[in-house]
């Protein structure tokens, strides 16, 4: 079946049943990582929010519900900015086995200075990135476990026009907000297709895929309070927009799909169809500066030897 085929017969509104299966989407209390685990909620899968912050878990937890009866949630206490709390948190999902985790959750900052996390890493790279690298790493016998467990890397279409400093990853010499974080989401998505090769490469059951939500403003998303707000003259100003760009509900939807289509397949990239901006989830070519197998390897080596990760992050 064509790429185009498979596109048309996919309903965003209308999902396959996933009961019994788990679900982690880290970041899961707001923006792109709510509406994904609003619409994996329908699925009758067990969906759990990986978030710092138990306050806004339980509204987004609260949100879904009311729009999902019967939802199954879970929060999972999550800070991705400390390092010797993620197998902390790891242990405490207290899982025989995970189906998929959605590395969703992200810093973005707007304006200098630049910050540091408690380890001494730059915020955005050592959350959006450092983070999920060693996050996977202790979910990996969980999802090993499953019988096709997914790694889903949620990029961002700022990344196509960022190239990675290897010498610079931290953006210790060159620190500009917008181009740090791209380049943070751009470590990612080379993660996410190097992790592919390497699942491969060992005979992993378990598949890594990359997506993004294309362009997805807060002004075209769907209000959810409290856990989002969109004025009607908000909207009102953001019509035009729409020609291009899309809402947040809309931007989960291939994120959505790279954990649930079976036709899915490890290394893919897949987002939006209109423009890599709006539109019906399909996949789409990866641009060749984010698979090239010698920036990955050099930039997993640099992230393991940061995080004190295992060179195959526990994956046989």
């Amino acid at each position: 079946m064509s790429s185009a085929s498979r596109s048309r017969s996919w309903d965003v509104h209308r999902l396959p049943s996933a009961e019994g299966r788990t679900f982690l989407v880290t970041g899961g209390n707001a923006g792109i990582g709510y509406f994904t685990a609003e619409q994996l909620a329908t699925t009758g899968a067990v969906v759990v929010l990986g978030s710092r912050d138990r306050a806004k878990a339980d509204e987004a937890m609260a949100s879904i519900r009311s729009r999902v009866p019967g939802a199954q949630l879970r929060h999972l206490p999550l800070d991705l900015a400390d390092l010797a709390s993620v197998q902390t948190a790891v242990d405490r999902l207290d899982l025989d086995r995970l189906d998929a985790v959605v590395h969703n959750a992200g810093v973005a900052l707007d304006h200098p200075p630049r910050r540091d996390t408690g380890d001494g890493h730059e915020l955005m790279f050592g959350t959006n990135h450092l983070g999920h690298f060693a996050l996977t790493q202790w979910l990996a016998p969980l999802l090993s476990a499953a019988p096709a467990g997914r790694v889903v890397t949620v990029g961002s279409f700022a990344a196509r026009s960022e190239r990675l400093d290897l010498d610079d990853l931290q953006s210790t010499r060159d620190y500009r907000p917008k181009r740090t974080y791209g380049r943070s989401k751009l470590a990612q998505m080379c993660f996410g297709f190097e992790l592919d090769r390497r699942l491969r490469a060992v005979g992993s059951t378990v598949l890594s895929v990359v997506a993004h939500p294309g362009g997805a403003l807060d002004s075209l998303t769907p209000s959810r309070p409290p856990v989002c707000v969109t004025t009607a003259g908000a909207r009102l100003r953001a019509a035009p927009a729409r020609l291009m760009v899309q809402g947040k509900e809309a931007g989960a939807w291939p994120v959505v799909r790279a954990v649930l289509d079976p036709e899915v397949r490890g290394g893919q990239l897949w987002g939006p169809r209109v423009f890599g901006l709006r539109g019906m989830p399909g996949s789409e070519p990866v641009p060749p500066h984010m698979a090239d197998p010698a920036v990955a390897a050099r930039l997993w080596a640099a992230s393991g030897a940061l995080v004190g990760a295992d060179p195959d992050l526990g994956f046989r």
